[in-house]
């Protein structure tokens, strides 16, 4: 017992021993820079306490042996976030985050909404990135998009996320802030069970009351339209924020595929060299507390059929459709 018990020690002071040489061969300001970005990790990662640091941060410095600047941490920095297991955090060296947080744009293709046969408006919500400027933008042409499609008045909609593989949440939230209606609509969770909750006011989105961006607008039909809500694979991310969004709303049900698999939070951490952690840091879930944590299934799975024949065809949005003619607010005489 005595002999395994030293055995275990000297391995593991073997292990920092170890780490530490590796650290000692590191630059300052490349030992400094990992050191932070570890830091952040360990004290933000969703999955933080799953993981073993010692161990992480050790293979970490061993990996990153020699570096001389930050920039030759970033292989160990890729690394520790693939350790993590959230499979959604990413690291964006400077130029990546330069052109992603970069000019605004004012295109967004498949940003639409149409009025459908029998009453019913469609609105179609690709994600969206970038600056503030890039959400403002996208904010007015979605709301555009909802107004065109609510014509005279939309007895019900459909709200396609399919093309929604993910960026910013709450600029797609903003849009289809008018048919969800007000109230609570979903939450964050971090690792220590605390909540942020989401909430819909007057058309705008808050987290924990603070306001994400929007313009103030009365809910349609009071909120309460039917919705069909359409998913598919590349539903994402923010796409599946939305879509949870939806979770547990009255008159409402998903068609379509069952989404990515992605339904958590991050969190963008700039470091000292202007590259970008990429941090999950919390799951979503519904308004009645529900959490997802795995690929959102739809109420009825319906699948799009691939064939370049049918390239005109849209079986989810005819499933979806149909339904909705059955609903109270839109069954015709």
């Amino acid at each position: 017992m005595c002999a395994l018990l030293a055995g275990v020690v000297l391995a593991a002071t073997g292990c920092t021993s170890d780490a530490q040489d590796s650290a000692d061969d590191m630059a300052p300001a490349a030992r400094t820079y990992l050191s932070k970005a570890l830091s952040i990790m360990e004290k933000r990662s969703l999955l933080r306490r799953q993981v073993g640091w010692s161990d992480l941060r050790g293979k970490a410095f061993a990996q990153a042996r020699g570096a001389r600047k930050p920039a030759d941490t970033y292989r160990a920095i890729e690394s520790a976030l693939g350790a993590l297991g959230d499979r959604h955090s990413t690291f964006w060296d400077p130029a990546q985050a330069k052109e992603a947080m970069g000019a605004p744009t004012s295109s967004f293709d498949g940003l639409e909404g149409r009025h459908l046969k029998n009453g019913v408006g469609y609105v179609s919500l690709p994600g969206v990135s970038g600056s503030s400027k890039t959400y403002d933008a996208y904010m007015r042409q979605g709301r555009d998009a909802v107004s065109k499609a609510n014509g005279a008045g939309a007895c019900g909609w459909v709200v396609d996320l399919r093309p929604e593989s993910g960026g910013g949440m709450w600029p797609v939230l903003a849009v289809a802030a008018p048919i969800l209606g007000d109230g609570t609509v979903g939450m964050f969770v971090d690792a220590d069970g605390k909540r942020s909750t989401w909430k819909i006011k007057d058309g705008v989105p808050f987290l924990d009351g603070t306001a994400q961006g929007g313009a103030a607008t009365r809910p349609l039909g009071d909120g309460r339209l039917p919705v069909a809500v359409l998913t598919g694979k590349r539903t994402a991310s923010a796409g599946e924020a939305v879509a949870v969004a939806f979770r547990g709303r009255q008159d409402t049900r998903f068609f379509g595929e069952p989404t990515n698999g992605l339904p958590t939070g991050n969190d963008a951490h700039r470091l000292s060299d202007g590259a970008m952690l990429i941090l999950t840091e919390v799951k979503d879930a519904d308004r009645t507390g529900r959490i997802y944590d795995e690929a959102i299934p739809p109420d009825e799975e319906v699948i799009k059929d691939p064939r370049p024949s049918a390239r005109q065809e849209d079986a989810v949005l005819d499933a979806a459709h149909s339904w909705l003619l059955k609903q109270d607010a839109c069954r015709q005489g």
